[in-house]
């Protein structure tokens, strides 16, 4: 949540309200009550309450009683009551819901209570706002202040009154501090009245917030308001590993989180038996080493064996419990261990990529040259270009292409091919089916006898072979061969071409 001075600058960078949780608007502070009875009006004759809730730094919210009877909305700043002095605080809260939050946190609204002065003026906001302003610079140099008297402890925050007369000092320390030394030294450094308050890890964490090892923003900040102690314990019945580093959060101790599934699982811890039982055996007593709380399965294990385990469930567990209890010793565990049924499931695995092999980039990429682009052949006399398809032959551009189905489309005027054979002329004779008719006079050849080869006739007399190299012959080519031109041939391409031209 957030409000509307938390929005981002131009420049795309966050600009932030710079409040620390006491905007004005009331929607981005911890635990906000949302005032559903705002609309609808009290029974005749009836008051309204005349309570507030009003919010002050980091959260803090505190109960007023509105005797001058003002007329007072929620995101209203206020000057309430102090000592000494007053503070400046925003309103929160108004009308009946008001007396429901009093009894929640156990104030008595009947008694005594704080009064609401006034509206705060222009002047008290001024004078409140440049107290909160200081505050950073205070905090670095009371750290400092703190440093110098060797003190072990933590200055984690700093708030001002709303008239900037007493300023209260946070701060985090594990043992006791004596810091009577630490307050002079403050009060005579900045001229103010000091209160010291301790706080808890977890308290200092809430005030400060951040961001937990889940991701989200940190319990205690945003909704959490009683901090219940956290043991190891719960961790230990949830069956977690005790490793401080993942079992510590933002403030150093225990995570608070521990305690949120702690009751389901004692609940589910009802069934089992204690961790400690063993099982008599005819090998030797058996020792629980392992549960599953969800799948109620119990892991034993036998002493001189202790690397083999035996999966139990808990009824047979009981059930081994129970002969003991007769004096009965059981021969074996692996009479009672349980199978777990495993369904074969096709190892498909496939990332998001549609790449499989882990190993795809070690191995060299092969590169098939049957697969490279033929260029166009360019033809100079007509500058036609020629292109060939996938299937090798050439293909003109001038070329009518083929449609669709793969036939060259029809021109106008002409008629469709018929289908089957070609329409035999006018007078002629069908095709005959089967083997050619035989001439008259012939013999049908047997079966099995191949066709006779005709004989080779030798040539009758003596031929000359003209392309023989005889001196007649050379003598006949060079009388019968034309003359050659003399310049004509072309030395380049572009001669040719203006030839052509």
């Amino acid at each position: 949540m957030a409000c509307t001075s938390c929005s981002t600058s131009t420049g795309g960078a966050p600009k932030g309200c710079k409040n620390n949780g006491t905007c004005g608007t009331d929607s981005c502070n911890k635990l906000t009550v949302f005032d559903w009875l705002a609309n609808m009006s009290l029974p005749g004759g009836q008051d309204p309450f005349d309570c507030v809730e009003v919010r002050f730094k980091n959260g803090r919210k505190e109960f007023f009683r509105n005797a001058e009877k003002l007329t007072l909305s929620i995101g209203d700043v206020v000057a309430t009551e102090a000592s000494p002095g007053h503070d400046v605080g925003i309103v929160t809260l108004t009308g009946e819901l008001v007396k429901v939050q009093m009894k929640k946190k156990g104030a008595d609204y009947t008694g005594e209570v704080p009064k609401i002065y006034r509206k705060a003026s222009q002047k008290d906001i001024d004078i409140w706002q440049d107290a909160r302003d200081k505050e950073a610079s205070i905090q670095v140099r009371a750290r400092e202040l703190a440093i110098a008297l060797n003190l072990e402890m933590k200055i984690s925050d700093i708030e001002f009154q709303g008239d900037g007369s007493k300023a209260t000092f946070y701060y985090t320390a594990n043992d006791r501090v004596d810091f009577r030394q630490l307050i002079k030294d403050y009060a005579s450094a900045f001229k103010i009245r000091i209160e010291m308050k301790q706080v808890g890890f977890r308290q200092e964490a809430a005030r400060l917030g951040g961001v937990g090892s889940c991701g989200r923003e940190l319990c205690c900040s945003t909704w959490l308001t009683d901090f219940r102690s956290v043991n190891t314990s719960a961790a230990r019945y949830q069956q977690l590993s005790l490793n401080p580093q993942k079992l510590a959060g933002q403030c150093g101790k225990l995570k608070c989180c521990l305690n949120y599934e702690l009751d389901t699982y004692m609940d589910a811890l009802k069934d089992f038996p204690d961790m400690e039982t063993k099982l008599l055996t005819e090998k030797g007593d058996a020792v629980c080493q392992k549960i599953d709380i969800f799948k109620e399965l119990m892991w034993f294990s036998h002493p001189d064996s202790m690397a083999v385990w035996h999966v139990l469930q808990v009824s047979e567990v009981k059930e081994i419990m129970a002969l003991n209890k007769q004096g009965k010793r059981i021969a074996t565990l692996e009479d009672f261990v349980f199978e777990e049924e495993k369904e074969e499931v096709e190892k498909t695995f496939q990332n998001a990529m549609g790449q499989d092999s882990l190993t795809r980039f070690d191995q060299p990429k092969k590169r098939n040259k049957n697969n490279k682009k033929k260029k166009p052949v360019v033809v100079s006399n007509e500058a036609q270009t020629v292109s060939k398809p996938e299937n090798g032959k050439p293909r003109n551009e001038n070329q009518r292409p083929k449609s669709e189905g793969g036939q060259r489309p029809r021109p106008e005027g002409q008629k469709p091919k018929q289908e089957g054979n070609r329409p035999r002329p006018e007078g002629g004779k069908p095709k005959q089916e089967g083997n050619r008719p035989r001439p008259e006079g012939t013999k049908p050849r047997p079966e099995g006898q191949a066709r006779p080869r005709p004989e080779r006739q030798e040539p009758k007399g003596e031929q000359v072979n003209p392309d023989a190299t005889t001196p007649e012959n050379n003598k006949l080519r060079n009388e019968n061969r034309k003359p050659r031109p003399k310049n004509n041939r072309p030395k380049n391409r572009n001669d040719k071409k203006d030839s052509n031209n």
